[in-house]
């Protein structure tokens, strides 16, 4: 799975994984513990980036039936829902090659990388840890948020300069935002930093 300027994408999509299953494997009172997604404990979000290495098509596809084709509903049904399986299953399902080569529909390695590199730092900027996704992961997150002016997410980057505290990483112009790298990446993802700034919507 190669994308993003022909660089290994899925060595970085593994890593990220492996890395945030070795933290909640070392840590595990972290599993009850609320992510930068509203409403979610780590479990939750664990039981949501894990649905492509637990659930097959068929499945998924009668869980979209269920949910009336909202993917929405289904996260949070599936996350609701799931978050009550063993740790050992959720873990070895972060771990799973299954999940380091799933591609989101229409989003490419991109997007897996991208859905792989939030979805860790919702748990470590939120619990203060260091990321887990590799340096080079995380900067090629920045880089293709950033060339989509933020579209993905729906955050408003008019009149904002971004600068990474801890990279030298810098996009835009404007008022200047200066975080880590990672807590750039949430931002940007339409996320609220534990010290409440956030980006403004579009």
């Amino acid at each position: 799975m190669t994308d993003v300027d022909g660089r290994d994408v899925a060595a970085w999509v593994g890593r990220t994984y492996e890395g945030l299953a070795g933290v909640l494997d070392a840590e595990p009172a972290t599993w009850d513990a609320p992510t930068l997604c509203a409403g979610w404990q780590v479990r939750h979000l664990v039981a949501h980036v894990t649905m492509p290495a637990r659930l097959s098509p068929e499945q998924f596809g009668a869980e979209m039936a269920a949910a009336r084709g909202d993917f929405g509903v289904l996260s949070d049904t599936v996350a609701a829902r799931d978050a009550a399986l063993p740790a050992a299953d959720l873990l070895g399902a972060l771990r799973s090659p299954v999940l380091h080569a799933w591609q989101p529909p229409g989003g490419g390695a991109t997007g897996a990388l991208s859905h792989a590199v939030v979805h860790s730092l919702d748990v470590t900027v939120a619990l203060g840890r260091p990321p887990v996704a590799p340096a080079d992961a995380v900067a090629a997150v920045l880089d293709a948020v950033t060339a989509a002016e933020g579209a993905w997410f729906g955050v408003d980057l008019a009149g904002v300069r971004l600068e990474s505290s801890d990279t030298g990483w810098a996009w835009g112009s404007g008022d200047a935002v200066r975080a880590d790298g990672g807590s750039l990446v949430a931002l940007l993802a339409g996320r609220t930093l534990p010290d409440g700034r956030a980006l403004p919507r579009r």
